[in-house]
């Protein structure tokens, strides 16, 4: 019965041993996953801060844009009231 015991113990032993091999290789895997996921969401975090530094950028260049182009506007328009060329027709219809 001792040689039974002995035999019993050493396969509860390797039982035992397997389980916690398997859990080992289980929580391996749950380490590596979760730290793919976090490398991830770093990854996608960086993104998020280049694009909207980039929104940023282009909001403020589209700022600047549209502060010439009122200026040229109204350049256009001073130069256009300026010249006979573009000046209403309203006197050559009156002579008719």
């Amino acid at each position: 019965s001792r040689i039974l015991s002995s035999k019993a113990e050493r396969a509860h032993s390797t039982m035992m041993n397997a389980d916690m091999d398997a859990v080992e290789a289980e929580n391996q895997v749950e380490l590596e996953e979760k730290t793919r996921l976090i490398n991830q969401v770093l990854e996608l975090q960086h993104t998020l801060e280049d694009l909207s530094a980039r929104v940023d950028a282009v909001k403020e260049e589209n700022l600047k844009l549209k502060s010439e182009n009122q200026v040229l506007g109204q350049y256009i328009e001073n130069l256009m009231s300026a010249s006979s060329v573009f000046q209403t027709t309203d006197t050559k219809s009156k002579r008719k």
